[in-house]
């Protein structure tokens, strides 16, 4: 196992350092570095950009429009972005549904979907979790009966990440009621403008709406519209899971929050605390491990092994790492870190704050918001479950 980067790896990485310097409009980046509210037009003026580039799919074969990029230039451009200040990419389109209409859909559904997904126009949802389904998946119970040449689609979706900007979901769906829970799911993209649909917020600790509630109320679904075949959407979601947990560990992200976790524990003067600064170098540890981890993955695609099982494994630790930094900003800031102002969230606000830096302000926000990670994309509880079955044995 090399984890060393190459010449060319490097010349690659310097390749994209210059690039993102040059399109990351500043505005989005001063809100990414100060964890500030990103609007819909923030993140999808991103994305086109990227689209533009024929960068959004970064992860996409040549075949497919994208660049063609092999695991290791995947993550150093992952790490650039991050580094830099870019949003996250919603993931819905580009990182999720597109590998699945990639491999499983045909030629037709490939040439409708993908380019709208590959240009950032198009604004993907995903449809897994209900009310008693998180963790659970395969009890999905979302019917959809086949008509004729469409499906009727009844029941509902929850925690549906940023659905509010929805234009398309995909969704895992009951067509069978026959034989185990997992053989009788289908995988069907769905239209969220279609009569029948609707889509109502959820508020969150931290004030923001990021959730949300999706209902089918007799919604009339082209048959076309169905992915693969139909009682096969287990197979098709574990493809898709598999991208999503690993996008959840987001190491890169953790590199960029650990400086700025710096950043305030030197303006609030804890820095030269030395029990604070132990506590700042065990998440360094971890997060190093966590990147280390990753790169193993890295490593044996490159060399044509089997990868390494363990998108489970990455879940756990990213998630946790995520709360640990935003409680040590809480801690750094102290008591200054304590009011919650919503409005605090907003780029240029000067309201008043109750002593200490205006960059405190939106801490509570994350701290609540990060309360999350280790419940979505499958409950760590339930990972370390799968990992001690698939990699222990």
């Amino acid at each position: 196992m090399d984890l060393a980067f190459t010449p060319e790896e490097q010349a690659f990485r310097e390749e994209i350092r210059a690039w993102v310097k040059n399109n990351l409009p500043a505005d989005i980046a001063h809100k990414v570095h100060n964890a500030l509210r990103l609007s819909r037009d923030d993140m999808q003026r991103w994305a086109k950009i990227l689209g533009k580039k024929g960068w959004l799919g970064y992860g996409w074969p040549k075949q497919f429009g994208g660049p063609g990029w092999n695991a290791v230039q995947k993550h150093l451009f992952e790490e650039e972005c991050a580094l830099a200040g870019a949003p996250r990419i919603v993931p819905f389109g580009p990182v999720m549904v597109a590998p699945v209409i990639m491999a499983f859909g045909n030629k037709e559904q490939q040439e409708r979907f993908l380019p709208g997904i590959a240009s950032g126009e198009v604004w993907w949802s995903q449809g897994y979790s209900e009310p008693g389904s998180g963790s659970d998946l395969a009890s999905v119970k979302c019917r959809a009966e086949r008509q004729g040449n469409t499906y009727l689609v009844n029941g509902q979706k929850t925690w549906t990440t940023l659905g509010q900007y929805g234009e398309w979901i995909f969704c895992l769906v009951r067509t069978s009621l026959e034989g185990k829970p997992q053989t009788g799911i289908s995988f069907l993209l769905i239209d969220m403008k279609s009569p029948g649909v609707t889509v109502r917020p959820i508020k969150l600790l931290d004030g923001e709406c990021e959730v949300n509630e999706v209902f089918f109320d007799n919604v009339v679904v082209p048959a076309e519209n169905l992915i693969g075949e139909e009682n096969k959407g287990w197979t098709y979601a574990k493809h898709l899971l598999s991208h999503e947990r690993t996008n959840i560990a987001d190491v890169n992200r953790a590199k960029r929050e650990l400086e700025r976790l710096k950043r305030i524990a030197k303006t609030e003067g804890v820095w030269d605390d030395t029990r604070f600064r132990d506590e700042i170098a065990k998440l360094e540890v971890d997060v190093v491990a966590l990147e280390m981890l990753v790169l193993r993955v890295l490593s044996a695609e490159k060399s044509g092994k089997n990868s390494l099982d363990i998108a489970g494994l990455l879940k756990i630790k990213g998630s946790e790492i995520q709360q640990r930094y935003s409680e040590l900003m809480m801690l750094a800031a102290g008591p200054y870190s304590l009011p919650f102002i919503e409005e605090a969230m907003e780029a240029g606000w000067q309201g008043d704050f109750p002593g200490g830096s205006w960059a405190n302000a939106p801490l509570a926000s994350t701290y609540f918001n990060m309360r999350k990670t280790t419940i979505y994309g499958g409950s760590n509880e339930v990972q370390r479950n799968i990992v001690a079955q698939t990699v222990l044995g």
